[in-house]
């Protein structure tokens, strides 16, 4: 009877035990001990999905891929990379983004502010540990996108190959 009781308890504190890891006990829509798990996975993923620019601009030409910009209404309005899609990071749920990527297998493909130098109103270089497309890649993966593609390079504003548009392109004269 005792193995039993003691058997029992153990079940049960494993049991309570893992639902307190899955979830915060304070707020069970919040599950960092799941965030820190999709972090390694992502992570290996992500490394694969890194891209060049020259991927980049092959990959954008393609109308069936979404070109995410996750930064700021603002910022992306100043300058984003032409043909891009702007919902900033904070305004991601399941609703928001379905509205933007037609299915969970579209290829999407994003930059960030750390990927472009001597831009430094519109591309403000971030800490590197809080570098917006590792947050954005990581998101997405939660809300089961599967086919992400980032862009790898630090690359030089004004020498990239890559297209820009917005009202500091236009305010100097090199509208699209």
């Amino acid at each position: 009877m005792r193995t039993v009781i003691l058997l029992g308890v153990l079940v049960f504190s494993g049991m309570v035990g893992n639902s307190l890891i899955a979830a915060d006990p304070g707020n069970p829509i919040i599950d960092y001990q799941q965030f820190i798990r999709q972090v390694d996975e992502v992570g290996k993923l992500r490394e694969k999905r890194r891209i060049s620019e020259e991927q980049f601009i092959e990959m954008i030409k393609d109308p069936e891929t979404v070109l995410l910009d996750a930064r700021s209404e603002a910022m992306y309005k100043l300058l984003h990379v032409r043909g891009a899609v702007n919902l900033s990071l904070p305004d991601f749920t399941a609703e928001t983004l379905a509205k933007i990527i037609p299915r969970k297998e579209t290829r999407v493909v994003i930059y960030c502010n750390n990927n472009f130098k001597n831009e430094p109103v519109a591309f403000a270089p971030k800490a590197s540990a809080a570098s917006l497309n590792i947050h954005s890649f990581n998101a997405l993966h939660s809300y089961g996108y599967t086919n992400v593609y980032e862009l790898k390079p630090l690359l030089d504003r004004h020498s990239t190959k890559i297209p820009f548009a917005g009202t500091s392109v236009q305010a100097k004269g090199n509208a699209p």
